[in-house]
């Protein structure tokens, strides 16, 4: 399994959707997760409204180029409209292991219909993914009950033919351990398609290594 940090690889000291957040996190070797809108027509990253200190795309694009393009980037879209100057930016750094998603239904037709790599989403109040067929894989999250996301569930996307990228609970504000021990039991962790988004990238990694 990949882990992806969320919003980069945060702390005090590293605010989250932060440069130096998401340069530590490709340094240790995690791809990320963040947030993508427009601001005066060029793309920033915010998970919020921006405003016109909003860290620009292109820094993290040029981060993720510079150290390991091969590392996945997670693109939550957070504004319609986007595909335009996304794509030029992910062909200009040479970025290929990306997906988009979170989008709009119609945004996410756009995307798919200019070529871009996109999840549908599944969870347990969207019990049944859009697009499914045209889409790259599924983003797999839980809002309120872990339970819901079973092995089964996991298998019947990876047996598709998809890509899966799971929301670990503590983005939620639940305990991730139990979980993460139905995951590592499960031995589904050796699956080279299965990601999972995390705010404890290292200690997810060190859990799954044990």
């Amino acid at each position: 399994m990949i882990i992806l940090s969320h919003r980069g690889y945060w702390n005090t000291s590293r605010p989250k959707n932060s440069i130096e957040a998401f340069e530590y996190s490709f340094d240790l070797g995690f791809g990320t997760e963040t947030d993508f809108r427009d601001f005066d027509k060029r793309l920033v990253i915010s998970h919020d409204p921006p405003t016109t200190d909003a860290l620009p795309a292109d820094e993290l694009f040029h981060a993720l180029a510079k150290r390991n393009p091969a590392l996945p980037l997670a693109v939550n879209i957070k504004s319609d409209g986007l595909q335009s100057m996304l794509k030029q930016a992910l062909t200009l750094h040479g970025i290929k292991n990306y997906f988009l998603f979170d989008m709009s239904i119609p945004d996410a037709v756009t995307c798919i219909n200019a070529g871009l790599r996109v999840f549908t989403r599944q969870s347990d109040i969207e019990p049944l993914p859009n697009f499914y067929k045209e889409a790259a894989g599924v983003w797999m999250d839980a809002f309120s009950d872990d339970h819901w996301l079973t092995i089964e569930a996991i298998e019947t996307h990876l047996d598709a033919g998809k890509e899966v990228c799971l929301v670990s609970p503590e983005l939620h504000g639940r305990s991730s351990v139990p979980f993460w021990n139905r995951l590592r039991d499960s031995r589904i962790v050796d699956h080279s398609s299965l990601m999972m988004c995390s705010d404890l990238p290292e200690e997810a990694q060190a859990h799954f290594l044990s």
